[in-house]
Protein backbone atom coordinates (compact mmCIF):
# COMPACT_ATOMS: atom_id res chain seq x y z
CA UNK A 1 0.00 0.00 0.00
CA UNK A 2 1.45 3.41 -1.23
CA UNK A 3 0.93 5.35 2.10
CA UNK A 4 1.58 8.79 0.48
CA UNK A 5 -0.91 8.35 -2.20
CA UNK A 6 -3.59 8.43 0.42
CA UNK A 7 -2.09 11.13 2.23
CA UNK A 8 -2.21 12.73 -0.92
CA UNK A 9 -5.84 12.45 -1.10
CA UNK A 10 -6.29 13.85 2.35
CA UNK A 11 -4.31 16.52 1.55
CA UNK A 12 -7.33 17.04 -1.58
CA UNK A 13 -10.00 17.05 0.36
CA UNK A 14 -8.56 19.47 3.12
CA UNK A 15 -7.88 21.79 0.53
CA UNK A 16 -11.46 21.08 -0.67
CA UNK A 17 -12.64 22.45 2.78
CA UNK A 18 -10.91 24.89 2.50
CA UNK A 19 -11.57 26.43 -0.41
CA UNK A 20 -15.19 25.70 0.21
CA UNK A 21 -14.96 27.55 3.83
CA UNK A 22 -13.60 30.42 1.99
CA UNK A 23 -16.51 30.77 0.11
CA UNK A 24 -18.82 30.31 2.64
CA UNK A 25 -17.08 32.90 5.24
CA UNK A 26 -17.18 35.52 2.45
CA UNK A 27 -19.53 38.53 3.50
CA UNK A 28 -19.25 40.29 0.46
CA UNK A 29 -20.61 37.71 -1.82
CA UNK A 30 -23.59 35.29 -2.17
CA UNK A 31 -22.39 31.83 -2.68
CA UNK A 32 -24.79 29.29 -3.38
CA UNK A 33 -23.86 25.57 -3.66
CA UNK A 34 -22.36 25.19 -6.59
CA UNK A 35 -20.07 28.22 -6.43
CA UNK A 36 -19.29 27.16 -2.75
CA UNK A 37 -18.22 23.49 -4.89
CA UNK A 38 -16.61 25.04 -7.56
CA UNK A 39 -14.32 27.44 -5.01
CA UNK A 40 -13.84 24.04 -2.79
CA UNK A 41 -12.71 22.03 -6.72
CA UNK A 42 -10.88 24.73 -8.01
CA UNK A 43 -8.63 25.36 -4.75
CA UNK A 44 -7.91 21.70 -4.17
CA UNK A 45 -6.27 21.01 -7.97
CA UNK A 46 -5.11 24.05 -8.96
CA UNK A 47 -1.42 23.61 -7.94
CA UNK A 48 -1.94 20.25 -9.27
CA UNK A 49 -2.90 20.91 -12.42
CA UNK A 50 -0.10 23.67 -12.92
CA UNK A 51 2.34 21.03 -11.48
CA UNK A 52 1.21 18.18 -14.15
CA UNK A 53 1.17 20.82 -16.97
CA UNK A 54 4.48 21.93 -16.80
CA UNK A 55 6.05 18.46 -16.43
CA UNK A 56 3.89 17.31 -19.74
CA UNK A 57 2.25 14.66 -17.02
CA UNK A 58 -0.91 14.35 -19.44
CA UNK A 59 -3.85 14.00 -18.35
CA UNK A 60 -3.74 15.63 -15.51
CA UNK A 61 -4.13 14.00 -11.79
CA UNK A 62 -7.72 14.41 -11.03
CA UNK A 63 -8.78 13.54 -15.10
CA UNK A 64 -6.61 10.47 -14.64
CA UNK A 65 -7.86 9.49 -10.80
CA UNK A 66 -11.56 9.49 -10.50
CA UNK A 67 -10.68 9.03 -6.52
CA UNK A 68 -9.41 12.85 -6.43
CA UNK A 69 -12.50 13.73 -7.60
CA UNK A 70 -14.29 11.56 -4.69
CA UNK A 71 -11.67 13.17 -2.49
CA UNK A 72 -13.05 16.74 -3.56
CA UNK A 73 -16.70 15.54 -3.10
CA UNK A 74 -16.40 13.85 0.46
CA UNK A 75 -14.64 17.13 1.70
CA UNK A 76 -17.21 19.37 -0.21
CA UNK A 77 -20.17 17.42 1.46
CA UNK A 78 -18.23 17.89 4.97
CA UNK A 79 -19.51 21.23 4.35
CA UNK A 80 -23.08 20.30 3.56
CA UNK A 81 -23.53 17.92 6.44
CA UNK A 82 -21.81 19.91 9.46
CA UNK A 83 -22.13 23.64 9.13
CA UNK A 84 -22.84 24.69 12.21
CA UNK A 85 -19.98 22.39 13.83
CA UNK A 86 -17.48 23.86 11.19
CA UNK A 87 -18.86 27.53 11.95
CA UNK A 88 -18.42 27.28 15.73
CA UNK A 89 -14.55 26.29 14.59
CA UNK A 90 -12.85 29.87 13.77
CA UNK A 91 -9.73 29.19 13.11
CA UNK A 92 -10.74 26.01 10.76
CA UNK A 93 -9.90 27.49 7.95
CA UNK A 94 -6.60 27.89 8.44
CA UNK A 95 -5.90 24.76 10.02
CA UNK A 96 -7.46 22.92 6.95
CA UNK A 97 -5.16 25.49 4.53
CA UNK A 98 -2.25 24.69 6.24
CA UNK A 99 -2.48 20.93 6.52
CA UNK A 100 -2.98 21.18 2.46
CA UNK A 101 0.02 23.09 1.80
CA UNK A 102 2.01 20.94 3.75
CA UNK A 103 0.39 17.79 2.31
CA UNK A 104 0.27 19.20 -1.51
CA UNK A 105 4.35 20.49 -0.99
CA UNK A 106 5.90 17.59 -0.43
CA UNK A 107 4.11 15.69 -2.78
CA UNK A 108 4.57 17.97 -5.52
CA UNK A 109 8.31 18.07 -4.88
CA UNK A 110 8.36 14.24 -4.85
CA UNK A 111 6.68 14.25 -8.55
CA UNK A 112 8.99 16.44 -10.10
CA UNK A 113 11.73 14.32 -8.45
CA UNK A 114 10.26 11.02 -10.23
CA UNK A 115 10.18 12.62 -13.69
CA UNK A 116 13.73 13.50 -13.91
CA UNK A 117 12.92 17.63 -12.76
CA UNK A 118 16.59 19.03 -11.57
CA UNK A 119 16.60 20.16 -7.79
CA UNK A 120 15.62 23.96 -7.70
CA UNK A 121 12.68 23.13 -10.68
CA UNK A 122 11.86 20.10 -8.33
CA UNK A 123 11.31 22.67 -5.13
CA UNK A 124 9.76 25.46 -7.13
CA UNK A 125 7.29 22.99 -8.26
CA UNK A 126 6.53 21.70 -5.17
CA UNK A 127 5.74 25.31 -3.79
CA UNK A 128 3.53 26.11 -6.81
CA UNK A 129 1.57 22.64 -6.21
CA UNK A 130 0.78 23.69 -2.85
CA UNK A 131 0.27 27.62 -3.29
CA UNK A 132 -1.12 28.25 -6.80
CA UNK A 133 -4.84 26.49 -5.81
CA UNK A 134 -5.14 29.01 -2.87
CA UNK A 135 -4.35 31.66 -5.52
CA UNK A 136 -6.45 31.45 -7.54
CA UNK A 137 -9.30 31.06 -4.86
CA UNK A 138 -7.87 34.16 -3.33
CA UNK A 139 -8.66 35.29 -6.95
CA UNK A 140 -11.87 34.63 -7.91
CA UNK A 141 -12.99 36.09 -4.45
CA UNK A 142 -11.51 39.22 -4.83
CA UNK A 143 -8.73 38.95 -2.15
CA UNK A 144 -5.50 40.01 -2.39
CA UNK A 145 -3.62 36.12 -2.72
CA UNK A 146 -1.56 34.72 0.76
CA UNK A 147 1.72 34.79 -1.35
CA UNK A 148 1.30 38.82 -1.92
CA UNK A 149 0.62 39.66 2.33
CA UNK A 150 3.20 40.21 4.70
CA UNK A 151 2.67 36.68 6.38
CA UNK A 152 4.89 34.09 5.57
CA UNK A 153 3.22 31.24 3.27
CA UNK A 154 4.84 30.56 0.01
CA UNK A 155 8.58 30.92 1.75
CA UNK A 156 7.17 27.57 4.74
CA UNK A 157 6.65 25.59 1.48
CA UNK A 158 9.58 26.39 0.04
CA UNK A 159 11.67 25.29 3.13
CA UNK A 160 9.66 22.54 3.06
CA UNK A 161 10.35 21.00 -0.53
CA UNK A 162 14.34 22.13 0.29
CA UNK A 163 14.24 19.91 3.43
CA UNK A 164 12.25 17.03 1.39
CA UNK A 165 14.89 17.15 -1.26
CA UNK A 166 17.68 17.40 1.27
CA UNK A 167 16.79 14.15 3.12
CA UNK A 168 15.75 12.20 0.27
CA UNK A 169 19.45 12.73 -1.03
CA UNK A 170 20.20 11.35 2.54
CA UNK A 171 18.23 8.51 1.65
CA UNK A 172 15.89 8.51 3.93
CA UNK A 173 12.52 6.76 3.39
CA UNK A 174 10.31 8.57 1.65
CA UNK A 175 7.21 8.01 3.73
CA UNK A 176 8.75 9.23 6.82
CA UNK A 177 10.83 12.16 4.71
CA UNK A 178 7.01 13.40 3.62
CA UNK A 179 5.55 13.24 6.90
CA UNK A 180 8.74 14.93 8.75
CA UNK A 181 8.82 17.76 5.72
CA UNK A 182 5.15 18.51 5.82
CA UNK A 183 5.45 18.71 9.37
CA UNK A 184 8.03 21.41 8.78
CA UNK A 185 5.63 23.51 6.51
CA UNK A 186 3.00 23.51 8.88
CA UNK A 187 4.79 24.16 12.11
CA UNK A 188 6.71 27.43 10.34
CA UNK A 189 3.70 28.71 9.13
CA UNK A 190 1.59 28.46 12.45
CA UNK A 191 4.51 29.94 14.09
CA UNK A 192 4.78 33.03 11.88
CA UNK A 193 1.08 33.01 12.67
CA UNK A 194 1.30 33.02 16.03
CA UNK A 195 3.90 35.57 16.43
CA UNK A 196 3.17 37.95 13.33
CA UNK A 197 6.59 37.16 11.51
CA UNK A 198 7.30 37.72 8.28
CA UNK A 199 10.29 38.36 5.70
CA UNK A 200 12.14 41.73 5.31
CA UNK A 201 10.68 44.41 3.38
CA UNK A 202 12.55 45.28 0.02
CA UNK A 203 12.73 49.13 0.18
CA UNK A 204 13.51 51.36 -2.74
CA UNK A 205 15.04 55.06 -2.62
CA UNK A 206 12.80 57.83 -3.55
Amino acid sequence: MDISYYIGLAGIMVFAISGALAATEHKDHHHDVFSVFFTGFITAIGGGTLRDMTLGNYPVSWVRDENILWAIFLGFLSILLFPKFLAKMRAELFLFDTLGIGIYTVLGTRIALDHGVNLFASAILGMISAIFGGVIRDTLMNQVPFIFRKEIYATACLAGSILYIFLDKLLLDKDINLFISAIVVVLIRIVAVRYNLSLPKIRFPD
